[in-house]
C-alpha cells in the first residue's frame, strides 16, 4: 500500500480532457457544477440539457476508464461542459479530486448523473443559501426515484468497541451528518483541498468517502443537511460495499487511533496491539503501515481539533 498522500492530488492520474471550449451562454448561478457518471449512453444528453439549463458558471464531467469514445461524442454536442476521462482505474473520490483541481470557482456542486435525469432543480437562491452556510458541505435530503426519503443523516457511533455508522432520526435544516451521501453535495472547494481531499491510497469507494468526511470532522470542519436542498434518483440506489479490508484499516489508522492532548494528536505507540489485532496482513506490514500513519498524524498533528473519541461523545450536542 502506498504511502498516505500529505498534500491535495499528490498522485497524477492520467486523464484526457475535451470540450470547454466555450462559455456558458448565461451564467445564472456562479458555481462549478460536477458530473459523476455511471449511468447508460442513452440518457446522457437528458442529464446535461437539465443542467444546462441552470445556468451554471462551469460544468465538468468526470468519466471512468473506458469512456474516452463517448466524451469526445458528447463535447461536440456540449461545447461548454468540459470531459475529464481517466485512462486508468480509480475511484469516484479519485475523479472528483481531478474535478476540484480544475474547477475554477469556491462553490462546487457535485452531482451522480442518475440524480439528473428527470427531477432536478438548483436556482440561484439555492447557491445563496448554500455558500452562506461556510461549512465543508452541504448535503441534500435524497430521494428514490418512487419519491421517497432515502437515509441522509449519519451519526458515528461505537458499537462493542467497534466504529459504526448509524442512520440518524433526526432531519432538520442544519442537522449535522456524518458524510453525504454518493458525495453528492455542495462543497467549498478551498475547504476541500485544504483537507487533502480524497485518500488515493483508499481504494474501496465507501471507506474512502468514509476517510475524507471523518477526517473534515476531526480537522474542524463540519458538513450539515440543507432542507431546501434536495435531489431525486433517477434509478434504484446503488449498494455501499462497507467490506472490511485494507482500505479500512488505512481509514482505521488515520482516524481511529489518532489521540488528541494538548492541542496535538498523536497514535500512541500501546495502540499497536489494538490495530494488529484487526489487521490482517501480517506483522511486517501492520508495523510498516501504523508507523506510516504515526508518521502522517506526526506531520498532522496541529491539524486536529479532535479525536474520534470526542466527536463521538459529543456528537448531537447543541454547541
Amino acid at each position: 500500500m502506498n504511502t498516505i498522500p500529505l498534500i491535495f492530488n499528490e498522485r497524477h492520474i492520467n486523464y484526457t480532457s475535451v470540450g470547454g471550449t466555450e462559455s456558458a451562454r448565461k451564467v445564472l448561478v456562479p458555481v462549478t457544477c460536477v458530473v459523476l457518471n455511471r449511468i447508460e449512453g442513452q440518457y446522457r444528453p437528458r442529464v446535461f440539457d437539465n443542467i444546462l439549463s441552470k445556468g451554471f458558471d462551469q460544468v465538468i464531467s468526470v468519466e471512468h476508464k473506458g469512456e474516452r469514445n463517448a466524451a469526445g461524442d458528447l463535447a461536440r454536442m456540449y461545447p461548454s461542459i468540459k470531459f475529464m476521462t481517466a485512462l486508468e482505474d480509480v475511484t469516484q473520490g479519485d475523479l472528483l479530486n481531478i474535478a476540484m483541481a480544475e474547477s475554477r470557482n469556491r462553490c462546487v456542486l457535485v452531482v451522480q448523473d442518475d440524480m439528473c435525469v428527470e427531477k432536478f432543480s438548483f436556482t440561484p437562491r439555492l447557491a445563496e443559501v448554500l455558500s452562506s452556510k461556510n461549512v465543508f458541505c452541504c448535503a441534500p435530503r435524497l430521494y428514490s426515484g418512487e419519491y421517497r426519503l432515502l437515509p441522509t443523516v449519519f451519526c458515528p457511533s461505537v458499537r462493542n468497541s467497534v466504529f459504526t455508522v448509524e442512520n440518524g432520526t433526526r432531519l432538520d435544516d442544519g442537522t449535522e451528518t456524518l458524510f453525504a451521501t454518493d458525495l453528492a453535495g455542495f462543497y467549498d472547494r478551498d475547504k476541500y483541498i485544504q483537507l487533502g481531499g480524497a485518500d488515493y491510497t483508499i481504494t474501496s469507494e465507501y471507506w474512502q468517502k468514509a476517510d475524507l468526511f471523518l477526517r473534515s470532522w476531526l480537522w474542524g470542519e463540519r458538513t450539515l443537511i440543507s432542507f431546501p436542498f434536495e435531489l431525486t434518483y433517477c434509478f434504484d440506489t446503488p449498494e455501499q460495499d462497507q467490506t472490511v479490508d485494507l482500505s479500512y484499516l488505512r481509514f482505521y489508522l488515520k482516524n481511529l487511533l489518532p489521540v488528541v492532548k494538548n492541542g496535538a494528536a498523536v497514535i500512541p505507540l500501546s495502540s499497536f496491539a489494538a490495530f494488529n489485532s484487526r489487521s490482517s496482513c501480517g506483522i511486517s506490514e501492520s508495523v510498516k503501515q501504523f508507523n506510516n500513519a504515526r508518521r502522517w498524524v506526526s506531520r498532522n498533528k496541529y491539524r486536529f481539533a479532535m479525536d474520534a473519541v470526542s466527536l463521538i461523545e459529543n456528537w448531537g450536542v447543541e454547541k
